[in-house]
C-alpha cells in the first residue's frame, strides 16, 4: 500500500493528492516570492546559498547537466546557476505551470532552462544528470518513496543529490518555533496572498514528512549510498545528501 505524502485536503490517493498540490501552489503563484522571504526572515535565501555551494565541486564541471526538481519559481535553481561553470546546463522542473511563468520572467539572460513536469514521472534519460536538488519541493509530493526512485533513475553513476527541506527542531527553540509555525506563519501567509489553504497545509506536511532518521533509511532503500543529513539554523531546515 502506497503510504500518501503531501495530502492536502485529506487526499486519500497519490493521483488527488498531485492535483491538490499543484493547485494549492498555482493559487499562491503571484506572492510566492514575497511571502518566502517575509515568513522564514530573509534566511531561505542562505539557505539556498549554502546548499548551492555543498556542490561547487559538481556545479564548476563544464559538463555538468544538473536538475532542480519542484523549482518553483526558481530560487533554488538560480542559486545553481551562479555557482556552476558557464557551459554546465541546469534546467528547472516544477508542474504548476504559474509558477514556472514567473521563474522564466525572473531569467531573462540567463542560460536556465525551465520544464513542466511531475517529479514522480519525468520526461528524462537514464542515468541524464550530474546533480539533481530538490528544495522545500520534495516533502509535497505524493509518494516520496516514488519520488526516490525517480531520482535515482536520471543520476549518473557517482551522481548526487540534495534534499533541502523544513525539519522540526528540538527544545525550547522548537516549542516557539512551533507556534510560530502553527499559529502566526499561516495567519501572516493567509493575509499576504489572500489564500487560506495553502499555509494552513505547510505545518501538517511537516509534521507529516519522515525524520531525519527515516527519509535515510528511505535513501538507503532508493538507490543511495553515502545518505547525509545537515541541519541548518538549529534543524528548523537540513539538507539530505546521497550519491547514487
Amino acid at each position: 500500500m502506497t503510504v500518501i505524502g503531501a495530502a492536502p485536503d485529506g487526499a486519500s490517493d497519490t493521483a488527488s493528492a498531485g492535483r491538490a498540490v499543484r493547485q494549492m501552489f498555482t493559487s499562491i503563484a503571484p506572492r510566492y516570492d514575497l511571502l518566502n522571504h517575509v515568513l522564514s526572515f530573509n534566511v531561505d535565501r542562505w539557505w539556498w546559498r549554502k546548499t548551492a555551494a555543498s556542490f561547487g565541486s559538481v556545479l564548476k564541471r563544464p559538463d555538468a547537466r544538473v536538475l532542480d526538481l519542484c523549482c518553483g519559481t526558481g530560487d533554488m535553481t538560480f542559486a545553481l546557476g551562479r555557482r556552476a561553470a558557464v557551459t554546465a546546463k541546469i534546467l528547472g522542473v516544477d508542474f504548476s505551470h504559474a509558477m514556472l511563468q514567473r521563474a522564466t520572467g525572473k531569467s531573462s539572460g540567463t542560460s536556465l532552462r525551465w520544464v513542466e513536469a511531475d517529479a514522480l514521472d519525468l520526461p528524462f534519460r537514464d542515468k541524464e544528470f550530474d546533480l539533481i536538488t530538490a528544495a522545500f519541493g520534495f516533502r509535497n509530493l505524493a509518494d516520496y518513496d516514488a519520488g526516490l526512485r525517480e531520482i535515482a533513475r536520471l543520476l549518473r553513476p557517482g551522481g548526487e543529490c540534495g534534499i533541502l527541506d523544513f525539519g522540526e527542531p528540538r527544545g525550547l527553540l522548537g516549542k516557539l518555533y512551533r507556534v510560530y509555525f502553527k499559529h502566526v506563519l499561516p495567519a501572516v501567509g493567509t493575509v499576504i496572498s489572500g489564500v487560506k489553504g495553502p499555509y494552513a497545509y505547510l505545518p501538517s506536511s511537516v509534521e507529516r514528512f519522515p525524520s531525519p532518521h527515516e527519509m535515510l533509511e528511505r535513501m538507503r532503500r532508493n538507490g543511495f549510498r553515502e545518505a547525509s543529513w545537515t541541519p541548518y539554523t538549529f534543524g528548523i531546515a537540513g539538507l539530505y545528501r546521497g550519491k547514487k
